[in-house]
């Protein structure tokens, strides 16, 4: 795996350059000591891993973080435990609290890389309620639907209200299981009854297709006749 370094503290810099160096199968491309110097390396380099602190002057990690479009695995590394909620809100791979150890520091890259080598993700993802972060699984959601300011996520046995965006949201749910419908609704493909002149049927409820959606909802179930349906 191709990994950085991002990291503002010289010792802590030098001791994850060692264990780097002592794993076979990670090779380190660059370290940076700053955010903004890694931003324009990560747009323009294949990188499938970032050790990345979070207290840093001008940028901080959970700054550069939100602002990559695409983000390769990441594992926060900081002295602090207070950003631990908001590093599952989103989705880093591992979570080191300096000072870590080598074998720490090891389990974390092995389940990047048993990550990576299966193409897989978590079957999961927490969600931001009022109150805290709620895990969902992926196979309990039925659909989402828009509420005004919230987005509401009807789950087989409960129904949680979040007001993370459809975009935010489409962004964190695997493409492949779930669907944009209409301007207020994201459906899992795998619960639908059927496709009906009024909509799409999940349990008793009937979902709107917009005419936006429909030619990509259509490709997604692997419908060829969308015209006559």
């Amino acid at each position: 795996m191709n990994c950085i370094i991002i990291e503002d503290e010289p010792l802590a810099m030098l001791r994850m350059q060692e264990y780097i160096s002592k794993v076979p199968f990670l090779t380190l491309l660059q370290s940076f000591d700053s955010g903004l110097a890694a931003i324009s390396f990560l747009q323009k380099e294949k990188v499938d891993l970032v050790f990345l602190d979070i207290r840093m002057d001008e940028l901080s990690g959970i700054q550069l973080l939100e602002s990559l479009k695409e983000r390769p695995a990441i594992i926060l590394t900081t002295a602090f435990d207070e950003y631990a909620l908001k590093a599952f809100e989103l989705q880093v791979a591992d979570y080191l609290l300096k000072p870590f150890t080598f074998e720490r520091f090891l389990q974390a890259v092995i389940r990047v890389q048993e990550t990576l080598n299966t193409g897989s993700t978590a079957p999961y993802l927490f969600i931001k309620t009022a109150y805290r972060l709620q895990k969902v699984l992926f196979e309990d959601i039925l659909y989402i639907e828009g509420k005004r300011d919230y987005r509401k996520i009807h789950c087989n046995s409960d129904k949680i209200m979040t007001l993370e965006t459809f975009g935010e949201l489409e962004g964190r749910l695997p493409d492949t299981q779930f669907c944009r419908v209409h301007k207020s609704y994201i459906v899992a493909l795998d619960k639908i009854i059927s496709v009906e002149k009024g909509g799409i049927k999940i349990g008793e409820e009937i979902i709107p297709l917009s005419d936006t959606y429909k030619a990509h909802f259509y490709r997604m179930i692997r419908y060829p006749g969308a015209g006559g349906a």
